[in-house]
């Protein structure tokens, strides 16, 4: 059985690889996760897609009809998030929410301290978090590729860890938060140019179902 596994997950991801997780199916992505496991695989997907935020996601996906009915939770926060803050980047994926600031939304350039206006914007994603307490929000720090790794890697731990702590300072159960550096490894945009590094150097929030909210949705769909 642990050789079949192995095959498939191998056969899998190599599909990911060739294709990319834009063009799978829930079914497919589920499929994966089954095999490997959530949080391992939705790690390994996120990776091979070049997308961090991807994978956090997918690797608390719950699926089935549970899964549904967490998804329209996410749909009706998303909108109020996309309302509420037009300068976020608002996706939803599978069962949850990617909300990108781009960096100058919240820091100058190569600085880890909030400035006036960015607490303004924290202040508006905060209102919302509150009203959906059963979620829980990792906070994703990314720099562009200038500089070292290891410069970028403790910048990237910096901003993200400011931003927790603001969160966690206003009201947001800190038991909620976790926060991850990434440095310039997982880009989203092109860093060859000075519009592409500036679009790099991001936050991004992803905000999932906790335990509760999992358990309350697997009730509700006669689980």
């Amino acid at each position: 059985m642990k050789i079949a596994q192995a095959t498939l997950f191998a056969t899998a991801l190599a599909g990911i690889m060739l294709t990319g997780c834009d063009s799978m199916n829930r079914t497919q992505k589920g499929a994966i996760i089954g095999t490997g496991g959530g949080a391992a695989m939705g790690a390994v997907i996120g990776k091979a897609a070049g997308n961090a935020g991807l994978g956090a996601v997918i690797g608390a996906v719950v699926g089935g009809a549970a899964g549904t009915i967490i998804g329209k939770k996410m749909d009706q926060q998303a909108e109020e998030i996309r309302q509420e803050i037009p300068t976020a980047k608002v996706e939803r994926v599978e069962e949850g929410i990617v909300v990108e600031f781009n960096s100058a939304v919240l820091f100058g350039f190569d600085q880890a301290n909030l400035t006036e206006a960015s607490k303004e914007t924290l202040n508006d994603l905060i209102k919302i978090l509150n009203k959906y307490p059963d979620t829980d929000v990792e906070i994703q720090g990314h720099t562009d590729n200038t500089g070292t790794e290891k410069y970028n890697q403790a910048l990237s731990e910096r901003r993200a860890s400011v931003v927790a702590n603001y969160l966690s300072d206003h009201g947001i159960d800190l038991h909620r938060l976790t926060t991850v550096g990434h440095s310039f490894r997982h880009p989203k945009y092109s860093n060859d140019t000075p519009e592409g590094r500036a679009k790099n150097r991001r936050v991004e929030f992803i905000i999932t179902a906790n335990e509760k909210m999992k358990a309350d949705a697997a009730r509700e769909a006669g689980h």
